[in-house]
């Protein structure tokens, strides 16, 4: 037999308490004896041994009472039955993720959790422990205590629902009992569908005591002057601080630019001026919220000229020369008659403008573009027809052109949260005077729609399609057919679908992001790309396809900061990695969505229900009662034992 809380065994020398009282009542005294009260002798000597017959029993059962009420609040168990009645798997999942370094009462929301579980769970108990980046099967407190004390964050944000499936893949005889410790944030109701309803589970929600919090979301270039760039830091502010902040623009670690900022938005963009040449650093903030999204790692390189070539008419294409400017791009313009196929593979982006038929070694010739990483813009012809425009799109596998429209239709919505135009509008723009367009096809697509109709129908859709993207639009843009050429709206949007998807002039990629990174070198095959800092060094996946290089870096690197490319000991290009900044908005919990599953206060409760459940006789009310038994006896020996 053992015992939950055996530190209260100690209370067994209270015993001693009756025992002296006893002893203290038994005390001999001087016998007197008097001529006249003789005949009382004989009666005299059979009271005395009642009475002592009296205070012994009552010394026991006083002694028993005591026992039995150490013993019960000792709550004893017997361990053997613990082991052969459990019917339960423990599996515990424990959100190391970086909003888990918020601060709770007891300091860091994780590190608290970490050393909760180590001073509570009982070294008898097996159990499984799951993190965003850990996984311990079928172990022990005292195995895994080292690695538990040495538990890093996670560059990743938490997900539930791939830790339950892993759970749920283990085979098991028993009911899988799971344990979640996590503060809630990014949590969402799809996650919570993968739980078994023959499992239990139950969630921990530690409480962060400071909610407000400031974060970097991004870098981008606003503007590119002769000799400077004017680039733009987009910040978050959570929560109700409202007192300013410094912020600070650094390259190769050298501070370059520094200023106070007031945080009177939830969102604002504070404007940075830098020489334009290359720039290999980051720039940060100090707040008292949470600390990892406070520096934001990017790089600017001297990359080429973007080449973009279109197809088609020279008349049709000429708004195109007005936009591909030779600062940034390198443009040219060719008829179908005269185009040169071998062209097409070291361009960056392809504009087919109001090609009437597209012949069949031109599409497959495309194809092999967008599977490489190029960007190809369709602009259909009103004399094409539905069957070849489709056969041209048909990679994207979700975009199909369905009949011909001669209404007149108003392109009225923009679509800002598009990534097309992610930091290009500083306000969404609601009144606009709208372009619009005579003749038109109605397009079909699964892919959200960049610029849309009155009628939600869409008028430019963008597809990622293999490794590169092809954005279509409904309608030709001549100006006998659409005044779209004289909109404020044409100069950002083929500026952006010329521009690589992941660049726009910043190397800066969020850990965990899935996209392909496209590197222009000659490699050859053989060759190797690897990334690297002072820090940390690995190997992404990669391919090689001749003008360029594809690489995944899937949860790579482990830490933030700025990186180097190099093709074996040569330096190829900089490039940044962020953490994800999901997870930057304390106060966007999501506590109601778990108000119908279990929810318990600390982990020490845990141990102590499988306890209970897990012993079959409850020891400690047998205890209990043993004592309200002697109780009584004490009572009644007491009040009718003479």
């Amino acid at each position: 037999m053992q015992f939950k809380h055996p530190e209260i065994l100690y209370f067994l020398f209270l015993l001693i308490v009756p025992i002296l009282v006893h002893l203290f009542q038994l005390r001999r005294f001087k016998k007197e004896f008097f001529t006249n009260v003789r005949f009382l002798k004989a009666l005299a000597i059979q009271t005395r041994k009642s009475s002592q017959i009296k205070k012994w029993v009552l010394l026991t059962t006083r002694l028993l009472l005591l026992t039995a009420l150490v013993l019960a609040f000792a709550q004893p168990f017997s361990l053997s039955k613990e082991k052969s009645n459990s019917q339960k798997e423990l599996y515990i999942i424990l959100d190391n993720s970086y909003s888990m370094q918020a601060k709770g009462k007891k300091g860091e929301l994780l590190q608290r959790a970490i050393q909760e579980l180590l001073e509570t769970t009982p070294e008898t108990i097996h159990f499984s422990l799951l993190t965003n980046t850990e996984t311990f099967w079928n172990t022990d407190i005292k195995s895994i205590q080292k690695e538990l004390q040495n538990l890093q964050y996670s560059a990743t944000p938490f997900e539930l629902d791939p830790i339950l499936n892993q759970i749920q893949a283990r085979p098991s005889l028993y009911q899988k009992e799971i344990v979640v410790i996590s503060d809630a944030i990014g949590l969402e109701s799809k996650q919570l569908t993968t739980i078994a309803k023959t499992d239990a589970i139950s969630f921990i929600i530690p409480k962060a005591e400071q909610q407000n919090n400031v974060s970097i979301d991004s870098v981008f270039i606003r503007q590119t002057l002769d000799n400077f760039y004017e680039i733009g830091v987009q910040v978050s502010n959570y929560g109700e601080n409202n007192q300013p902040v410094s912020m600070g623009l650094y390259n190769q670690n050298k501070l370059v630019a520094k200023t106070m900022i007031s945080l009177k938005k939830q969102k604002q963009v504070i404007p940075f001026t830098i020489p334009k040449k290359a720039f290999h650093g980051s720039v940060s903030l100090v707040d008292n919220g949470l600390t990892f999204d406070n520096t934001y790692y990017f790089s600017i390189g001297e990359s080429p000229k973007t080449k973009v070539i279109s197809i088609g008419e020279v008349a049709k294409n000429a708004f195109l020369s007005r936009i591909y400017t030779n600062d940034e791009f390198k443009y040219q313009n060719s008829t179908l008659a005269q185009l040169d196929y071998n062209l097409i593979e070291n361009q960056d982006a392809i504009v087919l403008n109001e090609v009437e038929d597209i012949p069949q070694a031109l599409q497959t010739t495309l194809h092999s573009f967008v599977e490489k990483g190029g960007n190809l813009i369709v602009i259909p012809s009103v004399k094409a027809s539905i069957s070849n425009l489709n056969s041209l799109v048909q990679m994207t596998g979700n975009t199909s052109f369905k009949s011909v429209n001669t209404t007149e239709k108003l392109i009225t919505k923009i679509h800002f949260n598009h990534p097309i135009f992610r930091n290009v509008f500083e306000n969404q723009i609601s009144n606009f005077q709208y372009p619009k367009t005579k003749t038109s096809f109605t397009v079909t697509s699964t892919s959200p729609a960049v610029l849309s109709y009155q009628d939600e129908s869409p008028f430019l859709v963008s597809s990622n399609t293999g490794a590169g993207i092809v954005s279509v639009f409904s309608a030709a843009l001549n100006m006998e057919n659409s005044n779209f050429q004289q909109s404020p709206l044409i100069v950002p949007v083929f500026y952006q679908l010329a521009q690589s998807q992941e660049k726009n002039g910043i190397a800066a990629r969020t850990i965990g992001n899935t996209n392909s990174y496209f590197i222009k070198t000659d490699l050859s095959k053989e060759g190797i790309l690897t990334v690297k800092n002072k820090t940390e060094e690995f190997i992404p996946i990669q391919q090689n396809l001749g003008t360029k290089v594809k690489m995944n870096f899937e949860n790579y690197p482990l830490q933030a900061g700025n990186f180097s490319v190099f093709n074996k000991k040569q330096w190829v290009e900089n490039i940044s990695f962020n953490y994800d900044r999901k997870e930057s908005n304390l106060i966007h919990n999501n506590k109601k969505l778990l108000s119908e599953i279990s929810q318990i206060t600390s982990i020490s409760s845990v141990f102590d229900q499988i306890r209970t459940e897990n012993n079959d006789s409850q020891i400690w009310k047998w205890f209990l009662i043993f004592a309200l038994l002697m109780l009584i006896s004490e009572t009644a020996i007491i009040r009718f034992v003479k």
